[in-house]
């Protein structure tokens, strides 16, 4: 698996991540990518920033910004893009996921072939 396809983060949420940074005073940190268990559907996407990476991460630059991401979370989330859409009613992020193969109403939670996570009662 390339390192490079892991992640991919859209010149729009690159923008907006990095206007996060700054309101947050957290310039120069990581973004990290990660999956979690829970949710509907049994996964969970988290994003944040982190000082610094770990000895298990994955570390990728992409439109000026330092990506980091376990190694494994890597296998569910590769080939995944994180875009940035405005809208009338605002905007939000976007995380168009290739491996997931079932979400939820609300799609926040997803499951992929492999891994069912571990799905809640919403």
């Amino acid at each position: 698996m390339s390192e490079q396809q892991v992640v991919t983060i859209t010149e729009a949420a690159a923008f907006q991540i990095k206007d996060m940074m700054k309101q947050n005073e957290e310039e120069g940190s990581y973004l990290r990518v990660a999956v979690h268990g829970g949710g509907c559907s049994g996964l969970s996407y988290g994003m944040g920033f982190t000082p610094e990476a770990e000895e298990n991460d994955i570390e990728l630059d992409q439109h000026g910004i330092h990506i980091v991401v376990a190694k494994n979370d890597a296998p569910i989330l590769n080939g995944t893009v994180v875009d940035y859409k405005q809208s009338l009613m605002g905007g939000g992020f976007t995380i168009e996921n290739p491996n997931a193969i079932a979400s939820c109403g609300c799609g926040s939670s997803f499951r992929t072939a492999t891994d069912s996570g571990t799905p809640e009662n919403c």
